[in-house]
Protein backbone atom coordinates (compact mmCIF):
# COMPACT_ATOMS: atom_id res chain seq x y z
CA UNK A 1 0.00 0.00 0.00
CA UNK A 2 0.76 3.26 -1.14
CA UNK A 3 1.59 6.03 1.68
CA UNK A 4 -0.51 9.64 1.26
CA UNK A 5 1.82 11.62 -1.56
CA UNK A 6 1.84 15.12 -0.95
CA UNK A 7 0.29 17.55 -3.37
CA UNK A 8 4.01 18.75 -4.15
CA UNK A 9 4.52 15.65 -5.53
CA UNK A 10 1.24 15.33 -7.74
CA UNK A 11 0.57 15.69 -11.51
CA UNK A 12 -1.43 19.01 -10.26
CA UNK A 13 1.39 20.58 -8.92
CA UNK A 14 2.24 23.14 -11.94
CA UNK A 15 -1.65 24.18 -11.14
CA UNK A 16 -0.86 24.15 -7.20
CA UNK A 17 1.97 26.99 -7.53
CA UNK A 18 1.24 30.80 -7.88
CA UNK A 19 1.95 31.07 -11.70
CA UNK A 20 -0.30 28.22 -12.12
CA UNK A 21 -3.14 29.38 -10.08
CA UNK A 22 -2.75 32.80 -11.85
CA UNK A 23 -3.23 31.11 -15.29
CA UNK A 24 -6.58 29.25 -14.33
CA UNK A 25 -7.86 32.76 -12.95
CA UNK A 26 -6.83 34.43 -16.56
CA UNK A 27 -7.92 31.38 -18.25
CA UNK A 28 -11.10 30.55 -16.40
CA UNK A 29 -14.08 31.69 -18.92
CA UNK A 30 -11.80 30.92 -22.22
CA UNK A 31 -14.45 30.28 -24.85
CA UNK A 32 -13.09 27.17 -26.59
CA UNK A 33 -13.29 29.01 -30.13
CA UNK A 34 -10.78 31.38 -28.94
CA UNK A 35 -8.41 28.55 -27.02
CA UNK A 36 -6.05 28.57 -29.56
CA UNK A 37 -5.03 32.39 -29.68
CA UNK A 38 -5.25 32.92 -25.88
CA UNK A 39 -2.81 29.48 -26.04
CA UNK A 40 -0.21 31.42 -28.40
CA UNK A 41 -0.54 34.84 -26.62
CA UNK A 42 -0.02 32.54 -22.68
CA UNK A 43 2.48 30.48 -24.05
CA UNK A 44 4.93 33.84 -24.79
CA UNK A 45 5.17 34.35 -20.82
CA UNK A 46 4.47 30.53 -19.84
CA UNK A 47 5.46 27.34 -20.43
CA UNK A 48 3.71 25.72 -23.09
CA UNK A 49 2.93 23.15 -21.33
CA UNK A 50 1.95 24.65 -17.92
CA UNK A 51 -0.69 27.18 -20.70
CA UNK A 52 -1.56 23.77 -22.21
CA UNK A 53 -2.38 21.99 -18.58
CA UNK A 54 -4.21 25.12 -17.35
CA UNK A 55 -6.49 25.48 -20.23
CA UNK A 56 -7.34 21.36 -19.92
CA UNK A 57 -8.24 22.40 -16.29
CA UNK A 58 -10.35 25.36 -17.51
CA UNK A 59 -12.55 23.13 -20.02
CA UNK A 60 -13.09 20.51 -17.42
CA UNK A 61 -14.29 23.32 -14.63
CA UNK A 62 -16.86 24.37 -17.06
CA UNK A 63 -18.07 21.05 -17.54
CA UNK A 64 -18.08 20.28 -14.15
CA UNK A 65 -20.36 23.44 -13.41
CA UNK A 66 -23.72 21.08 -13.87
CA UNK A 67 -22.28 18.93 -11.34
CA UNK A 68 -20.90 20.85 -9.14
CA UNK A 69 -22.36 24.23 -9.41
CA UNK A 70 -20.00 27.17 -10.46
CA UNK A 71 -18.78 28.03 -7.00
CA UNK A 72 -17.15 24.57 -6.43
CA UNK A 73 -16.12 23.69 -9.88
CA UNK A 74 -14.40 27.11 -10.28
CA UNK A 75 -12.23 25.89 -6.78
CA UNK A 76 -11.93 22.34 -7.66
CA UNK A 77 -9.48 20.04 -9.78
CA UNK A 78 -10.93 17.40 -12.38
CA UNK A 79 -9.61 14.70 -14.78
CA UNK A 80 -11.90 13.93 -18.05
CA UNK A 81 -12.95 10.48 -16.23
CA UNK A 82 -12.94 11.97 -13.11
CA UNK A 83 -15.74 14.89 -15.01
CA UNK A 84 -17.99 12.17 -16.38
CA UNK A 85 -18.06 9.43 -13.78
CA UNK A 86 -18.02 11.62 -10.64
CA UNK A 87 -21.35 11.76 -8.77
CA UNK A 88 -23.67 15.09 -9.29
CA UNK A 89 -24.01 17.26 -6.10
CA UNK A 90 -27.38 16.64 -5.02
CA UNK A 91 -27.21 12.85 -5.34
CA UNK A 92 -23.79 12.66 -3.35
CA UNK A 93 -25.30 14.71 -0.58
CA UNK A 94 -28.66 12.80 -0.33
CA UNK A 95 -26.63 9.71 0.24
CA UNK A 96 -24.64 11.36 2.92
CA UNK A 97 -27.29 12.45 4.66
CA UNK A 98 -28.82 9.29 4.40
CA UNK A 99 -25.21 7.80 6.20
CA UNK A 100 -25.43 10.61 8.40
CA UNK A 101 -28.97 9.49 10.31
CA UNK A 102 -27.71 6.10 10.24
CA UNK A 103 -25.30 7.41 13.11
CA UNK A 104 -22.35 7.26 10.89
CA UNK A 105 -19.49 9.22 11.59
CA UNK A 106 -16.88 7.82 9.58
CA UNK A 107 -16.74 6.09 6.18
CA UNK A 108 -14.13 4.54 3.77
CA UNK A 109 -14.54 5.90 0.22
CA UNK A 110 -12.75 3.04 -2.11
CA UNK A 111 -12.77 4.37 -4.83
CA UNK A 112 -13.45 8.05 -4.69
CA UNK A 113 -12.68 9.72 -8.17
CA UNK A 114 -11.83 12.94 -7.53
CA UNK A 115 -13.66 12.92 -4.42
CA UNK A 116 -17.16 14.55 -5.29
CA UNK A 117 -18.47 11.41 -2.39
CA UNK A 118 -15.88 12.33 -0.12
CA UNK A 119 -16.65 16.07 -0.44
CA UNK A 120 -20.66 15.36 0.73
CA UNK A 121 -19.98 13.25 3.42
CA UNK A 122 -17.45 15.61 5.08
CA UNK A 123 -19.37 18.29 4.65
CA UNK A 124 -21.43 16.35 6.41
CA UNK A 125 -19.29 16.27 9.34
CA UNK A 126 -18.53 12.64 8.35
CA UNK A 127 -14.47 11.43 8.72
CA UNK A 128 -13.41 10.13 5.21
CA UNK A 129 -10.93 8.00 4.31
CA UNK A 130 -10.81 8.34 0.22
CA UNK A 131 -9.05 5.48 -1.69
CA UNK A 132 -8.08 5.47 -5.14
CA UNK A 133 -5.35 4.12 -7.20
CA UNK A 134 -5.10 6.34 -10.17
CA UNK A 135 -2.00 8.65 -9.37
CA UNK A 136 -3.44 12.12 -10.93
CA UNK A 137 -7.06 11.48 -9.61
CA UNK A 138 -5.86 10.34 -6.05
CA UNK A 139 -4.02 13.68 -6.51
CA UNK A 140 -7.46 15.98 -7.52
CA UNK A 141 -9.00 14.19 -4.99
CA UNK A 142 -6.47 15.30 -2.55
CA UNK A 143 -6.31 18.83 -3.78
CA UNK A 144 -10.06 19.24 -3.85
CA UNK A 145 -10.22 18.65 0.12
CA UNK A 146 -7.10 20.88 0.60
CA UNK A 147 -9.21 23.40 -1.97
CA UNK A 148 -12.67 23.47 -0.25
CA UNK A 149 -11.70 23.52 3.51
CA UNK A 150 -11.99 19.58 3.92
CA UNK A 151 -8.50 18.23 4.56
CA UNK A 152 -9.14 17.84 7.96
CA UNK A 153 -12.03 15.17 7.32
CA UNK A 154 -10.62 14.05 4.16
CA UNK A 155 -7.56 11.58 3.95
CA UNK A 156 -6.72 10.71 0.56
CA UNK A 157 -4.81 6.89 -0.01
CA UNK A 158 -3.66 6.20 -3.17
CA UNK A 159 -3.58 2.34 -3.20
CA UNK A 160 -5.87 -0.49 -4.85
CA UNK A 161 -9.00 -0.72 -2.70
CA UNK A 162 -8.82 -4.40 -2.43
CA UNK A 163 -5.52 -3.90 -0.65
CA UNK A 164 -7.33 -1.55 2.34
CA UNK A 165 -8.62 -2.46 4.95
CA UNK A 166 -11.69 -0.47 6.31
CA UNK A 167 -11.39 -1.89 9.84
CA UNK A 168 -12.35 1.26 11.97
CA UNK A 169 -14.70 3.02 9.67
CA UNK A 170 -18.70 3.15 10.66
CA UNK A 171 -19.21 2.33 7.34
CA UNK A 172 -18.10 1.58 3.49
CA UNK A 173 -18.87 3.55 0.36
CA UNK A 174 -17.97 1.92 -2.87
CA UNK A 175 -17.97 3.32 -6.56
CA UNK A 176 -16.61 0.58 -8.78
CA UNK A 177 -15.18 1.93 -12.09
CA UNK A 178 -18.19 0.52 -15.00
CA UNK A 179 -16.20 1.87 -17.92
CA UNK A 180 -13.39 -0.48 -19.85
CA UNK A 181 -10.96 0.04 -22.28
CA UNK A 182 -13.90 -0.60 -24.96
CA UNK A 183 -16.26 1.93 -23.01
CA UNK A 184 -19.07 1.35 -20.36
CA UNK A 185 -19.04 -2.13 -18.75
CA UNK A 186 -22.55 -3.76 -18.15
CA UNK A 187 -21.56 -7.14 -16.37
CA UNK A 188 -21.39 -6.50 -12.64
CA UNK A 189 -18.51 -8.48 -12.21
CA UNK A 190 -16.62 -6.83 -14.83
CA UNK A 191 -16.76 -3.54 -12.60
CA UNK A 192 -13.79 -2.71 -11.00
CA UNK A 193 -13.89 -4.07 -8.30
CA UNK A 194 -16.19 -6.80 -8.84
CA UNK A 195 -19.64 -6.05 -7.40
CA UNK A 196 -19.19 -9.89 -5.04
CA UNK A 197 -15.90 -7.93 -3.79
CA UNK A 198 -18.01 -5.16 -3.13
CA UNK A 199 -21.07 -6.65 -1.40
CA UNK A 200 -19.06 -9.04 1.04
CA UNK A 201 -16.99 -5.57 2.24
CA UNK A 202 -19.90 -3.60 2.25
CA UNK A 203 -21.23 -6.73 4.48
CA UNK A 204 -18.23 -6.37 7.01
CA UNK A 205 -19.45 -2.67 7.51
CA UNK A 206 -19.82 -2.08 11.15
CA UNK A 207 -22.90 -0.06 10.80
CA UNK A 208 -23.95 0.43 7.52
CA UNK A 209 -22.57 0.13 3.55
CA UNK A 210 -23.76 1.97 0.51
CA UNK A 211 -22.72 0.28 -3.15
CA UNK A 212 -23.06 2.99 -6.17
CA UNK A 213 -23.75 0.80 -9.17
CA UNK A 214 -25.46 1.19 -12.90
CA UNK A 215 -29.23 1.91 -12.99
CA UNK A 216 -29.25 -0.74 -15.41
CA UNK A 217 -28.46 -3.32 -13.08
CA UNK A 218 -30.95 -6.45 -13.08
CA UNK A 219 -33.20 -6.70 -10.34
CA UNK A 220 -31.92 -10.19 -10.11
CA UNK A 221 -28.24 -9.15 -9.41
CA UNK A 222 -30.02 -7.38 -5.87
CA UNK A 223 -28.87 -9.61 -3.08
CA UNK A 224 -31.53 -10.49 -0.43
CA UNK A 225 -29.93 -8.98 2.12
CA UNK A 226 -29.81 -5.20 0.73
CA UNK A 227 -32.43 -2.87 -0.39
CA UNK A 228 -31.95 -1.34 -3.47
CA UNK A 229 -32.35 2.11 -4.30
CA UNK A 230 -33.04 4.09 -7.69
CA UNK A 231 -32.16 7.81 -7.90
CA UNK A 232 -33.18 10.30 -10.47
CA UNK A 233 -32.33 13.60 -10.15
CA UNK A 234 -34.55 16.41 -12.24
CA UNK A 235 -36.29 13.96 -13.91
CA UNK A 236 -32.93 12.09 -14.68
CA UNK A 237 -32.05 8.92 -13.52
CA UNK A 238 -28.20 9.18 -12.01
CA UNK A 239 -27.72 6.15 -10.26
CA UNK A 240 -28.80 2.90 -8.29
CA UNK A 241 -27.41 2.02 -5.13
CA UNK A 242 -26.95 -1.10 -3.02
CA UNK A 243 -27.46 -0.25 0.59
CA UNK A 244 -27.00 -2.92 3.59
CA UNK A 245 -27.59 -2.12 7.53
CA UNK A 246 -30.73 0.29 6.81
CA UNK A 247 -32.70 -2.14 8.45
CA UNK A 248 -34.82 -2.12 5.15
CA UNK A 249 -33.76 -5.36 3.20
CA UNK A 250 -35.87 -8.22 2.64
CA UNK A 251 -37.16 -10.27 6.00
CA UNK A 252 -36.01 -14.03 5.73
CA UNK A 253 -34.39 -16.26 2.68
CA UNK A 254 -36.17 -16.42 0.01
CA UNK A 255 -37.71 -12.40 -0.41
CA UNK A 256 -37.46 -10.61 -2.91
CA UNK A 257 -35.14 -7.75 -1.61
CA UNK A 258 -36.46 -3.91 -0.54
CA UNK A 259 -36.89 -1.74 -3.24
CA UNK A 260 -37.29 2.52 -3.37
CA UNK A 261 -37.14 4.98 -5.92
CA UNK A 262 -36.27 8.50 -4.63
CA UNK A 263 -36.72 11.59 -6.92
CA UNK A 264 -34.98 14.70 -6.18
CA UNK A 265 -34.79 17.54 -5.32
CA UNK A 266 -37.39 16.91 -2.30
CA UNK A 267 -36.36 13.91 -1.54
CA UNK A 268 -39.60 12.04 -1.97
CA UNK A 269 -39.31 8.32 -1.55
CA UNK A 270 -41.53 5.46 -3.09
CA UNK A 271 -41.03 2.22 -1.62
CA UNK A 272 -42.54 -1.02 -2.89
CA UNK A 273 -45.33 -2.93 -1.84
CA UNK A 274 -45.21 -5.90 -3.70
CA UNK A 275 -48.11 -4.95 -6.32
CA UNK A 276 -49.38 -7.26 -9.10
CA UNK A 277 -49.10 -5.86 -12.28
CA UNK A 278 -51.55 -3.18 -13.50
CA UNK A 279 -54.75 -4.24 -15.03
CA UNK A 280 -54.85 -3.27 -18.98
CA UNK A 281 -57.14 -0.87 -19.76
CA UNK A 282 -58.61 1.91 -22.63
CA UNK A 283 -56.59 5.01 -22.72
CA UNK A 284 -58.61 7.42 -20.63
CA UNK A 285 -58.49 11.33 -19.91
CA UNK A 286 -54.97 11.32 -18.63
CA UNK A 287 -51.78 9.12 -19.75
CA UNK A 288 -49.02 9.36 -16.79
CA UNK A 289 -45.65 8.98 -17.97
CA UNK A 290 -43.55 7.69 -14.19
CA UNK A 291 -39.79 9.10 -13.60
CA UNK A 292 -37.72 6.77 -14.37
CA UNK A 293 -36.54 5.93 -11.39
CA UNK A 294 -39.82 4.58 -10.88
CA UNK A 295 -39.53 2.18 -13.87
CA UNK A 296 -36.24 1.08 -13.14
CA UNK A 297 -36.71 0.14 -9.64
CA UNK A 298 -40.40 -1.53 -11.22
CA UNK A 299 -42.69 0.52 -8.99
CA UNK A 300 -45.16 1.32 -12.27
CA UNK A 301 -47.61 -0.47 -10.35
CA UNK A 302 -47.39 1.58 -7.08
CA UNK A 303 -47.88 4.72 -9.39
CA UNK A 304 -51.07 3.24 -11.17
CA UNK A 305 -52.54 2.65 -7.50
CA UNK A 306 -52.01 5.67 -6.16
CA UNK A 307 -53.92 7.27 -9.53
CA UNK A 308 -56.49 4.43 -9.81
CA UNK A 309 -55.31 3.83 -12.83
CA UNK A 310 -54.25 1.04 -15.63
CA UNK A 311 -51.75 0.35 -18.12
CA UNK A 312 -52.22 1.06 -22.17
CA UNK A 313 -50.44 -1.77 -22.82
CA UNK A 314 -49.01 -4.73 -20.36
CA UNK A 315 -45.10 -4.34 -21.70
CA UNK A 316 -45.39 -0.21 -21.37
CA UNK A 317 -45.06 1.85 -18.40
CA UNK A 318 -47.74 4.42 -19.17
CA UNK A 319 -50.15 5.00 -17.06
CA UNK A 320 -53.59 6.28 -18.05
CA UNK A 321 -56.65 7.11 -15.41
CA UNK A 322 -59.86 9.21 -16.23
CA UNK A 323 -59.31 11.68 -13.27
CA UNK A 324 -56.33 13.68 -12.66
CA UNK A 325 -54.36 13.22 -9.58
CA UNK A 326 -51.36 15.11 -8.88
CA UNK A 327 -48.15 12.82 -7.97
CA UNK A 328 -44.65 13.61 -7.93
CA UNK A 329 -43.93 10.27 -9.07
CA UNK A 330 -45.31 10.96 -12.92
CA UNK A 331 -46.03 13.62 -15.09
CA UNK A 332 -49.53 13.80 -16.14
CA UNK A 333 -50.27 14.63 -19.88
CA UNK A 334 -54.21 15.07 -20.57
CA UNK A 335 -55.11 13.13 -24.04
CA UNK A 336 -57.38 15.01 -26.92
CA UNK A 337 -56.86 12.59 -29.65
CA UNK A 338 -56.24 9.20 -30.24
CA UNK A 339 -55.21 7.61 -33.88
CA UNK A 340 -54.17 5.05 -35.45
CA UNK A 341 -49.76 5.53 -36.40
CA UNK A 342 -50.70 8.18 -39.58
CA UNK A 343 -48.09 10.20 -40.61
CA UNK A 344 -50.57 11.80 -43.31
CA UNK A 345 -53.43 12.20 -40.52
CA UNK A 346 -51.08 13.12 -38.36
CA UNK A 347 -49.70 16.11 -40.39
CA UNK A 348 -53.37 17.48 -41.44
CA UNK A 349 -54.08 17.23 -37.95
CA UNK A 350 -50.94 19.44 -36.69
CA UNK A 351 -52.08 22.20 -39.61
CA UNK A 352 -55.67 22.33 -38.69
CA UNK A 353 -54.92 22.86 -34.83
CA UNK A 354 -52.13 25.78 -35.72
CA UNK A 355 -48.98 23.70 -33.88
CA UNK A 356 -45.91 25.33 -34.01
CA UNK A 357 -44.18 23.28 -31.13
CA UNK A 358 -43.84 20.03 -31.23
CA UNK A 359 -42.98 17.60 -29.13
CA UNK A 360 -42.31 13.46 -29.55
CA UNK A 361 -42.03 10.94 -26.83
CA UNK A 362 -41.96 7.18 -27.49
CA UNK A 363 -42.50 3.91 -25.97
CA UNK A 364 -43.16 0.59 -27.89
CA UNK A 365 -42.54 2.14 -31.45
CA UNK A 366 -39.10 1.43 -33.66
CA UNK A 367 -39.89 5.35 -35.24
CA UNK A 368 -37.49 7.74 -34.26
CA UNK A 369 -38.74 11.29 -32.96
CA UNK A 370 -36.73 13.56 -34.82
CA UNK A 371 -37.87 11.51 -38.13
CA UNK A 372 -41.13 11.74 -37.41
CA UNK A 373 -41.47 15.30 -36.37
CA UNK A 374 -39.63 16.52 -39.43
CA UNK A 375 -42.31 14.31 -41.62
CA UNK A 376 -45.43 15.60 -39.90
CA UNK A 377 -44.33 19.55 -39.30
CA UNK A 378 -41.67 20.62 -41.78
CA UNK A 379 -42.47 24.05 -40.74
CA UNK A 380 -44.61 25.73 -37.91
CA UNK A 381 -48.51 26.09 -38.40
CA UNK A 382 -49.39 28.74 -35.60
CA UNK A 383 -48.27 29.68 -32.33
CA UNK A 384 -49.99 25.70 -30.28
CA UNK A 385 -48.08 22.91 -29.04
CA UNK A 386 -48.88 19.48 -28.60
CA UNK A 387 -47.19 16.55 -27.70
CA UNK A 388 -47.26 13.00 -29.30
CA UNK A 389 -46.70 9.80 -27.91
CA UNK A 390 -45.81 7.18 -30.68
CA UNK A 391 -47.08 4.22 -28.38
CA UNK A 392 -49.00 1.06 -28.66
CA UNK A 393 -52.70 0.44 -27.03
CA UNK A 394 -53.73 -2.93 -26.84
CA UNK A 395 -50.99 -3.63 -29.08
CA UNK A 396 -51.61 -1.94 -32.02
CA UNK A 397 -49.49 1.53 -33.06
CA UNK A 398 -50.95 4.28 -31.75
CA UNK A 399 -50.77 8.06 -31.47
CA UNK A 400 -52.10 10.01 -28.36
CA UNK A 401 -51.92 13.36 -28.77
CA UNK A 402 -52.34 15.48 -25.46
CA UNK A 403 -50.75 18.64 -23.33
CA UNK A 404 -49.03 18.74 -20.04
CA UNK A 405 -51.17 19.27 -16.68
CA UNK A 406 -49.99 22.34 -15.63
Amino acid sequence: MKDRTPLSASPLAPLLTPEGRALLDEVRDTDPARELAVATRLRREHPAELVSAALGQARLRQRAVAKFGAEDAARMFFTPNGVEQSTRTSVAAYRARRLKERGVTSVADLCCGIGGDAIALARAGIRVLAVDRDPLTAAAARANAEELGLAALIEVREADVTEVDPAGYDAVFVDPARRGGRGRVFDPEAYSPPLSWAIETARKAPRAAALKIAPGIPHEAVPEDAEAEWISDCGDVKEAVLWFGTGRAAAGAGKAPAIRATLLPGPRTLPSHGLPDPAVRPPGRYLYEPDGAVIRAHLVAEVAEQLDGGLIDPTLAYVTADEHRPTPYATAYEITDRLPFNVKKLKALLRERRIGTLTVKKRGSAVEPEELRRKALPKPHGPESVTVFLTRVAGAPTMLLGHPVR
